[in-house]
């Protein structure tokens, strides 16, 4: 297999029941499982753009597998979560970027020593407060209830439910958009404050996201952005969610035309070309920076705050004596 240049394939549409490395000897017939193998453990091969070490994760039509000239290097394992709140019922953590928020539905049954090849965010906290993740089959282990979620790239303010009464009590405060969610971005271009209200769809015609015209199809988003500071050739955006639908503050903004800096999947318009981005964003600069709820059983009116991370605001930074983009 090559190292001068990067190989990406697709699932196709009809597709057996094949496991990763399955796939991979499929696009590679010279190669031996060993050899699949060696592949995978050296952090040369993404799914769907993520790395991926687990070679019995099956795959998806539609699912892009790239294989990459250079390897990636290996994260840092990140050793503490900050806990910004935990009780009973409920815990709120800072999420760092880079990580996904929870484990997909297939990949909750994985025992501890292959849940650790690839790491979430509610893992990482449950080993942290001292729960043990699943170490044999049929372990049902207590685990935290979902009720909210950020993008893998994106940090910030997360809440995790522990108890069943707390995921109603939460849950229902989310559908009547009653928990104060509030995002920083940094977008490109001169962007005034608005409200943005569209009708999303999961698949606008070309497999992404976004807004449609169509009667009695989607559900409604509807985000409130404000300036919070105007830099030489973009924004500091305030993005206050009132809905809370998947993707919905890089949809919006992007639609718009401004797209938040570091965007890679909504960075283009329905059948265009992606926009160029030369603002240098070390990730997509979007940031939870405020959560606030009122606490399911105390009734308690909870509020937290968390400054962006070092490297956003080293961003920003640049960005402020950055000369205007034309």
């Amino acid at each position: 297999m090559s190292k001068t240049a990067n190989q990406s394939f697709t699932v196709p549409a009809v597709a057996g029941d094949k496991t990763f490395s399955a796939w991979l000897r499929v696009w590679f017939p010279g190669q031996t499982w060993s050899q699949v193998r060696k592949l995978i453990a050296s952090r040369r091969v993404k799914i769907n753009g993520e790395v991926w070490l687990d070679e019995a994760r099956r795959l998806k039509p539609g699912d892009t597998v790239e294989l990459l000239a250079n390897a990636v290097k290996t994260p840092v394992l990140i050793d503490s979560i900050p806990i910004r709140y935990i009780d009973e019922h409920v815990i709120v953590v800072e999420k760092p970027s880079g990580i996904s928020t929870v484990r997909h539905p297939a990949e909750r049954d994985w025992l501890e020593e292959r849940r650790m090849l690839v790491l979430t965010l509610d893992d990482l906290v449950l080993r942290q407060i001292g729960m043990q993740l699943p170490q044999k089959k049929h372990d049902h282990r207590p685990r935290f209830r979902i009720v909210q979620r950020l993008d893998k790239e994106t940090s910030g303010l997360v809440v995790f439910a522990r108890t069943v009464d707390a995921e109603r009590g939460l849950g229902m405060q989310f559908r009547r958009h009653t928990v104060i969610r509030r995002y920083l971005a940094v977008v490109q271009g001169k962007l005034m404050g608005q409200t943005i209200r569209s009708v999303l769809v999961r698949d606008r015609g070309d497999g992404r996201r976004g807004s449609t015209t169509f009667k009695n199809t989607g559900k409604e988003a509807v985000t409130h952005v404000t300036v919070e500071e105007e830099l030489a050739g973009y924004t500091l955006m305030s993005c206050r969610l009132e809905t809370g639908r998947t993707h919905q503050i890089r949809i919006h903004l992007s639609e718009l035309g401004h797209p938040v800096c570091g965007e890679r999947v909504y960075n283009r318009p329905h059948e265009g070309k992606p926009m160029a981005d030369v603002s240098g964003a070390p990730r997509l600069a979007l940031h939870a920076c405020e959560l606030g709820f009122v606490h399911p059983i105390t009734e308690e009116v909870m509020h937290w705050e968390m400054p962006m991370p070092d490297d956003l605001r080293d961003f920003v930074e640049r960005l402020r004596g950055k000369p205007a983009v034309k």
